[in-house]
């Protein structure tokens, strides 16, 4: 299986730095990327609710939402740091394929509407901001897609850099907010002492709950942190999962001043003044600047909101990335992958609003919070089984107290959405005006997901669940000899990676050399650590691919065949060529996965670059 986020896969070191500051600091960065997604146009909706009807008595529901999104995310970074795998990628190696299917589905979805959310949220705050149409603002958002590609190509140092500056900017807006706002500290302090004044107070808290933990967030986290590259020591880990630590409490009490400060504006100026019906962004930045009496307090707060989107849109669609090479191990191109992502939210969006309006993105906003709910429970499961295991953490497993802790969170959060979805479903059955169609439709749908949520609840307490790599085993391949009297090549090189494609390269290798030739199985390791290291690289892949080749030349050598390996490191149109031309080889036998024609412009081709550098024939078979 390949690496999270191949391209920036540990490209940041960690190691050989003079003062602690600078090592404390190399590691500092992931989590920031995360907190946006706390601080998303979706958190807004709520916490403006919540300020505008109940003044602050609900900041004590922001303040535990932050405390079990630490918890959660440090979960997340321990798995990526411990095992080198981000949750989906853990999840497909656990679950059967059928499993693993429907969680990469729901996943995408989750994906789908949080980024559906977050280009709602951009467009408004530029249709606030320069009074551009909404559906205007929302084609606009595209354009961030190239801001990604332009800002991944440039390092993931730099990303950090980006999105910690929008961060920067929501901060420092919402600072100048609370003090036009003026809010009253002896009921903030208050607010944070739990209470809840209604059973409508319920429901908004549940929605802050709901919009504050995101799945995206912990299939992300697993997958950033291993952009740091640390000594693989007890040691080395330990000091990893401390600064990663530190890193994410730091990032997620910013995020939850954000929030704080969201609802504490609402309460301060719309409760006071008993307008507590104001729901909607646009309310809320119409009624600012007669409240407070000043024009820059609308300002802020779309401007705020604009970098609230545009950050929370940048790591969504890598999330998206994340969850597909992860559950389906199928690399295509980043920015097909990105655009892919893009439209998914974009073309809903602009079809809503077309048809209902611009009125429809409250609407939208609740909607989009509803499908994150229901996503939720099948990501914080599986990861707090992950993390528990001793197997699969190698010793750095959760604690007893702390997987208790864990799954108290884990049921507060599934029970509370589960409740969200419950009404939200019973309010469409008492409003639709043909409630059979939702009973055979919505209705056992949402039974399906509660059955598969319980299922894997169980599922790793009866059986015991499997941890095996998943590249092609040598031991499966089915060899096929025949027995010409004569074979015309000797000497013949065999590029295999792992996959199903080199069963059917070895066995056209064999009719072409038989058992007097000799065989040459060529193997390049392509991770970003490979191409800057390269032969000094020494990460979890590189150990990996190194074993499985072993294995071939053994199984191979056992059956009566001449065989010697050889690893490359970097780009295989550039290594394959450079081994095979020094080989003194007769002919290059290679595997394909069957791509041609469009699949070739998405997956990009190896063969056509590969063909033009060597000097002896190539033999492709499929």
């Amino acid at each position: 299986m390949g690496k999270s986020l191949e391209e920036v896969h540990q490209s940041v070191s960690t190691q050989n730095k003079k003062s602690v500051f600078r090592k404390i600091m190399a590691f500092f960065g992931p989590a920031y990327l995360i907190s946006v997604g706390y601080m998303d146009p979706g958190n807004w909706a709520t916490d403006i609710a919540g300020g505008s009807q109940f003044g602050y008595s609900l900041l004590w529901v922001l303040l535990m939402s932050n405390i079990m999104a630490l918890l959660l995310q440090s979960l997340s970074a321990r798995l990526g740091i411990v095992t080198q795998r981000d949750l989906a990628q853990a999840s497909r190696e656990t679950y059967s394929p059928f499993i693993n299917y429907i969680l990469y589905f729901l996943a995408e979805i989750a994906i789908a509407a949080c980024d559906l959310a977050e280009v709602l949220g951009m467009a408004i705050g530029i249709n606030l901001l320069f009074d551009i149409p909404l559906i205007e603002g929302v084609l606009i958002t595209v354009l961030d897609t190239f801001l990604l590609l332009f800002l991944i190509n440039k390092g993931i140092r730099k990303m950090e850099a980006f999105i910690i500056a929008l961060v920067t900017v929501i901060g420092v807006s919402f600072i100048f907010e609370m003090i036009f706002a003026q809010p009253e500290v002896d009921k903030v302090m208050l607010g944070l002492i739990p209470s809840m004044p209604t059973e409508a107070a319920l429901y908004i808290a549940i929605g802050i709950i709901g919009a504050t933990v995101m799945p995206h967030n912990l299939y992300l986290h697993s997958s950033l942190v291993q952009t740091r590259k640390f000594d693989r020591t007890t040691a080395g880990i330990k000091q990893a999962l401390k600064y990663n630590f530190v890193d994410s409490t730091i990032a997620l009490n910013l995020a939850f001043f954000v929030n704080a400060a969201i609802l504490i504006l609402a309460a301060a100026t719309f409760y006071k003044s008993g307008m507590h019906e104001v729901a909607e962004i646009q309310d809320a930045h119409k009624f600012l600047q007669p409240l407070l009496g000043t024009k820059w307090a609308p300002v802020l707060f779309a401007v705020a909101l604009i970098a609230a989107g545009q950050s929370s849109t940048v790591t969504g669609t890598l999330a998206g990335q994340i969850v597909m090479e992860g559950y389906l191990n199928l690399r295509i191109q980043p920015w097909v992958r990105r655009i892919i992502t893009r439209l998914i939210a974009i073309v809903p969006a602009v079809i809503v609003i077309t048809i209902f309006g611009e009125g429809v993105t409250g609407e939208l906003l609740i909607f989009s919070q509803v499908v994150l709910s229901l996503q939720l429970g099948f990501a914080i499961i599986p990861l707090i089984h992950f993390v528990s295991d001793k197997s699969k953490m190698k010793g750095f497993h959760i604690s007893k107290l702390t997987q208790i802790a864990s799954w108290i969170v884990a049921s507060i959060i599934v029970i509370l959405n589960a409740k969200l979805v419950y009404d939200e479903i019973n309010g469409w059955l008492e409003t639709s005006e043909n409630p059979m169609v939702l009973w055979f439709t919505v209705v056992p749908l949402a039974f399906g997901f509660l059955i598969l949520l319980l299922y894997i609840v169980f599922k790793p307490f009866i059986t015991k669940t499997r941890m095996a790599i998943l590249n092609h085993s040598p031991h499966n391949l089915k060899l096929q000899f025949s027995k010409a009297e004569s074979y015309a090549k000797k000497n013949i090189a065999v590029s295999v990676d792992f996959s199903f494609a080199d069963e059917i390269a070895l066995n056209n290798a064999f009719e072409l050399g038989g058992k007097e030739a000799n065989y040459t199985l060529i193997h390049v390791v392509e991770t970003v650590g490979a191409m800057v290291y390269g032969e000094k690289i020494d990460d979890h892949e590189t150990l990996i691919d190194e074993k499985l080749l072993l294995q071939y030349k053994e199984m191979l050598s056992q059956k009566g065949f001449n065989v010697k390996t050889e690893l490359g490191f970097g780009k295989p149109t550039t290594i394959i060529p450079k081994i095979v031309n020094k080989g003194g080889f007769d002919i290059l036998v290679m595997g394909t996965h069957g791509h041609t024609g469009f699949k070739d412009l998405i997956f990009g081709t190896t063969v056509d670059k590969l063909r033009h550098k060597i000097s002896i024939p190539l033999l492709i078979v499929k």
